[in-house]
């Protein structure tokens, strides 16, 4: 934000037919009305939330991608040696996991009926019921923050709206008071209340590219639950298939 009014100040050094225009901070922060400062510190705010929720999902994201790159390899091995009892507890720590959530799910409903002579359908059905639950879950935790994120690029251009429509109005009346005036006893005034949409452009764009490089990580690890969900079926209807063999 302070390189972009850096820049447009010196853009507005060489308006008015190469007139030097005073444009920096303490000069903004001078001029600013009530309404302006209003609008300058929700988009302070929406900023540091932005922020705030990058740095965290980005964190968050990056630690499900790595543990599930360790966990699957070894809960599959496990599964593969029919040892439940130790994937459930290589799950349990992988707790940053996506992929080690929704599987220990679905193992420790399964294992409930380990003891069982036959694994019915209607306990096959529960441990397919457990998973589904576990994905709806995990998805709704992965997706936490972004609807904040949506809100803030959709919201954030008409807050700097707002404060340049104020400006601009404030600027006008002032210029009707000063008759003899022209335009450049306003015009600085004009410019710095189009700072207002300069700020709500800057927070909405990295707010938006976010958002949806977000969405499609979500999506992403979505796909990879869904499709280990479906392998763990796959392993349980075999299971109960050789014990309806022996």
């Amino acid at each position: 934000m302070t390189f972009l009014i850096s820049f447009l100040g010196f853009l507005l050094m060489f308006a008015e037919g190469g007139t030097k225009i005073s444009f920096g901070l303490y000069d903004i922060a001078k001029s600013l009305t009530i309404p302006g400062w209003v609008v300058i510190i929700v988009l302070l705010l929406q900023s540091i939330y932005l922020i705030a929720v990058g740095i965290e999902r980005w964190l968050t994201y990056n630690k499900a991608k790595q543990q599930s790159r360790q966990y699957a390899p070894k809960v599959a091995q496990a599964l593969k040696n029919s040892n439940i009892d130790e994937a459930i507890t290589i799950s349990d720590k992988h707790k940053d996991s996506h992929l080690a959530m929704v599987v220990s799910s679905g193992l420790k409903e399964f294992n409930a009926h380990q003891g069982d002579n036959e694994i019915s359908a209607d306990e096959m059905e529960a441990s397919k019921r457990a998973l589904e639950r576990a994905i709806a879950v995990k998805t709704a935790e992965l997706k936490r923050g972004l609807s904040g994120l949506a809100t803030v690029g959709s919201t954030a251009p008409f807050v700097g709206l707002f404060g340049t429509v104020v400006g601009i109005i404030g600027a006008f009346v002032a210029l009707a008071q000063a008759e003899s005036a022209g335009i450049g006893a306003v015009g600085a005034a004009i410019a710095e209340a189009l700072v207002a949409t300069a700020f709500g452009i800057g927070v909405a764009v990295p707010a938006v590219w976010l958002f949806n490089y977000f969405t499609n990580k979500v999506t992403s690890f979505g796909v990879e639950m869904e499709n280990s969900a479906s392998e763990l079926v796959d392993y349980f209807i075999k299971q109960r298939t050789k014990r309806l063999e022996s």
